[in-house]
């Protein structure tokens, strides 16, 4: 048996005639840039998230570099957030000119150590980013609490995150800005890159509109200095025929990893994803905790099943940001987890079968072991 990471071909064969059918009236009213499919999909997806404004962007790192441009933070300024992530996220604050600094994670679930991060305040802080990782939403009230008490802003990375919730609260009506990706690996995936940034501020929608589109407003009339960074018409289209499917992928999601955690969970060899009492976690990935790592890793592989480290190391310890002055041993839960992270097959059509088949395997090479 064959198990990919992920597998996106069921899905399509299931929308293949809307999606098409999309595609063609894009192609015939030739509306290609910010057309009616973007909008809809900004409507939608604000809405979804609790926010009033949606504004699509060409990426989920572009989303991140423009809320940052749009919430003025700029060279001198310090931006915390966590080390163990994608790289897009502390290299948009890098961007800006901004300084990243970095917390250390909670090792039950990945996200910010919330209880480390007023130590790293000073005068120079002006944001938080907190990072939603493989889908949980961080425990954000002690960080608005912060962020009320020291003025700061608070841009959510929901990259992973659509349709999660902390406290009855979905990922995007909980900071200042939050920001989508629609890769085609992530719960709603366009079929190239996209993004979108939504928020409660008008006038941070307004100044973002204007950043995607070269700095204009209006038309060919710049004051300041933007990007060309609009969600494109076409991934729009499809995201549209996608959304409506959204929820119920993220409970077949939730269902499978109900179904590993009841394989894999009388080995002691691996520490099984753990949700916080207050979230609902939407299984981006499903990621374990397993000793030998590696050998687990090269021994799965055998088995044609397809296993990715999220993340081999950790931002602190990147050779572009050595001008931090971070060393090994700074962030120790961040290094470990690095070490020992595992994100195992997980897709909503991921069959009984094949669940049963990754399991026995890891059963297997911990029993040989």
């Amino acid at each position: 048996m064959k198990v990919p990471i992920l597998d996106l071909s069921e899905q399509y064969r299931f929308l293949e005639r809307d999606i098409h059918r999309s595609l063609s009236e894009v192609m015939s009213n030739s509306r290609f840039i910010l057309g009616e499919n973007v909008k809809r999909l900004e409507r939608d997806i604000s809405r979804f998230s609790g926010s009033e404004f949606g504004i699509g962007v060409g990426n989920g790192s572009d989303a991140l570099h423009l809320s940052l441009l749009a919430c003025d933070v700029k060279a001198g300024d310090e931006v915390i957030t966590t080390a163990f992530t994608f790289f897009a996220t502390a290299g948009a604050i890098a961007r800006v000119g901004a300084k990243p600094v970095f917390v250390d994670i909670n090792p039950d679930t990945f996200n910010m150590d919330v209880q480390q991060i007023e130590n790293k305040i000073t005068s120079r802080t002006k944001a938080i980013i907190p990072v939603h990782l493989y889908g949980q939403c961080t425990e954000m009230d002690p960080i608005l609490d912060l962020a009320s008490q020291y003025n700061l802003v608070v841009i959510e990375d929901a990259a992973q995150a659509i349709g999660a919730t902390y406290k009855g609260k979905r990922a995007g009506e909980l900071g200042t800005t939050a920001c989508f990706s629609f890769f085609p690996t992530k719960n709603l995936g366009a079929y190239g890159d996209g993004g979108m940034i939504v928020t409660n501020d008008p006038q941070l929608a307004d100044k973002i509109g204007v950043l995607r589109v070269h700095g204009s407003k209006p038309k060919y009339y710049h004051h300041v200095l933007g990007y060309n960074s609009r969600l494109d018409e076409l991934q729009a289209a499809i995201l549209n025929v996608k959304f409506p499917y959204m929820e119920r992928w993220i409970a077949l999601r939730q269902e499978k990893a109900s179904f590993y955690n009841h394989l894999l969970g009388e080995l002691r060899q691996v520490i099984l994803p753990q949700v916080h009492s207050e979230c609902n976690h939407v299984f981006h990935q499903y990621t374990i905790k397993a000793q030998q790592r590696d050998e687990l890793q090269e021994y799965l592989k055998s088995q044609n099943i397809e296993t990715v480290v999220y993340y081999p190391k950790p931002l602190h310890l990147q050779p572009v940001f050595d001008y931090l002055g971070y060393q090994e041993g700074d962030l120790p839960n961040t290094e470990i987890a690095c070490r020992e992270v595992l994100s195992l097959p997980m897709y909503p059509e991921i069959s009984e079968s094949q669940q049963e088949y990754v399991a026995s395997c890891i059963l297997g090479f911990y029993r040989n072991s």
